[in-house]
């Protein structure tokens, strides 16, 4: 017999604490990181189903990130199935496939991809291990005698609404002359997705596992959107120039004069560690990670439960463009006034 499902997403992560064989319309959503980037618009989604009786917010300690990836993920598990919580939705990220420290490129991958070598990133193997415990628990008894049913999403890179990333990569092309200066080669190209249709996947998912959990129970899924594959430079001169037309794009910035600043940088750092704590860097791992393709080619989260981005390119542009004109309208008087 096939049980419908509730929820827990990732970066947000949602639980919901109902069975049953039609759409309840009294759900309790518990979104772990409610508060976070992702987390923010799944509950404004939420917000809206009328099926959706809560939403309940919980902001995980953000101290040792890295190292409670796994440790949080076994946590909540482990309160799933002490408290029959028949559902958990654990948002990963594509760093939890690769790229590898060969750099082999990504391209093209779906779900069904095998891609071997070891993770690049740390946060990408910390992403995969907790992988590994959401789909483990998948089927696992719960206190009332009933299966704990667990999905994944894989999300790529996100813009959107307070892409902290985004805003800083924006006030240095202004303070570098309006030029957008840049790191990766034109073979480097990757995935971005907008926040609100990384959110949207995950409320389509959520409501999905309660109706089809036959389907998404221990299911993976690539995030994707209408957002063209570009490079990093194309798709910031794109946001930038909606509200600013005089940013233009600068020059490459070589491999090794990269390379060169950040073990300069790094050393520094060391030196001053005991006196002076300074700001993190770029890093090795970054710069080799912005200097490989990765992307996916995939439609299963449509195939399995529906999904269609929410906002299209031009509207995920136009959202995104305008927090940043409203976020940066004094830096723009500020450098016209100078």
């Amino acid at each position: 017999m096939c049980l419908p499902c509730i929820a827990e997403g990732g970066l947000a992560k949602i639980l919901i604490s109902h069975y049953s064989a039609t759409m309840a319309k009294d759900l309790v959503y518990l979104v772990t990181g409610g508060s976070g980037f992702v987390g923010e618009h799944i509950v404004k989604f939420l917000h809206k189903e009328e099926y959706v009786k809560e939403v309940k917010i919980f902001n995980m300690n953000k101290g040792g990130f890295i190292e409670d990836l796994k440790g949080g993920t076994e946590n909540i598990i482990k309160a799933c199935l002490a408290s029959d919580v028949p559902y958990l939705l654990y948002t990963s990220s594509i760093s939890a496939v690769g790229p590898n420290t060969n750099l082999d490129p990504m391209v093209g991958i779906t779900e069904d991809t095998i891609y071997h070598g070891e993770h690049l990133l740390s946060y990408g193997k910390t992403k995969a291990q907790a992988e590994r415990l959401a789909l483990l628990a998948n089927g696992q008894q719960m206190n009332n005698g009933n299966k704990l049913t667990t999905c994944i999403i894989r999300p790529g890179s996100i813009y959107g609404e307070k892409a902290q990333q985004i805003l800083n990569r924006y006030q240095s092309a202004k303070y570098q002359n309006n030029r957008i200066n840049y790191i990766q080669p034109d073979h480097a190209g990757q995935n971005y997705e907008y926040v609100g249709n990384v959110a949207w996947m995950h409320v389509l998912a959520a409501r999905q596992m309660q109706l089809n959990s036959c389907v998404l129970g221990g299911q993976v899924y690539y995030s994707y959107d209408d957002t063209p594959c570009k490079l990093l430079k194309d798709l910031d001169q794109e946001l930038f120039t909606e509200l600013d037309p005089d940013i233009q794009i600068g020059s490459q910035i070589p491999y090794w004069k990269m390379w060169l600043i950040i073990m300069i940088y790094s050393s520094i750092r060391f030196i001053l560690k005991p006196f002076w704590k300074l700001k993190p860097f770029i890093t090795l791992q970054i710069l080799k990670l912005l200097n490989v393709a990765f992307y996916c080619d995939t439609d299963k989260a449509f195939r399995h439960f529906g999904y269609k981005p929410y906002y299209s390119w031009v509207e995920s542009k136009q959202r995104t463009c305008q927090w940043l004109k409203e976020t940066t309208e004094d830096l723009r008087k500020t450098k016209k006034n100078s």
